[in-house]
């Protein structure tokens, strides 16, 4: 719930802007923080001295060729292939990758049917 980030205020505009999130709220204590959310998920960004390049989360989602067209359309710039196939403990998913500006890593995924 705390992903690690350099400065949540310089961090924010991304993931409201491209990735959809709204601020539910933010805190100074023990260190600038900011809880997001965006449909039922949440996550939060904090100022806790971690390396953000070297974290990151997973999200399993439905329609993700939609989703990818809203994050392109809202100002994602994507230099990798699009849309992988990956293999997790035998199950195929359709996946893509983003990498905030702030070097966290996002993997979001959909189950392939079958």
């Amino acid at each position: 719930m705390h992903l690690p980030v350099r400065d949540v205020a310089a961090a924010l505009p991304f993931y409201e802007t491209v990735l959809g999130f709204r601020v539910l709220s933010r805190s100074d204590t023990p260190h600038n923080s900011a809880v997001l959310a965006r449909d039922q998920v949440q996550i939060g960004l904090a100022e806790s001295g971690g390396d953000p390049t070297q974290d990151g989360c997973a999200f399993h989602v439905k329609n993700l060729e939609s989703l990818l067209a809203e994050f392109k359309a809202s100002g994602l710039h994507k230099d990798r292939s699009e849309l992988d196939v990956e293999r997790h403990d035998g199950v195929a998913w359709k996946a893509f990758y983003v990498v905030a500006p702030d070097g966290l890593c996002y993997w979001f995924g959909e189950r392939e049917a079958g």
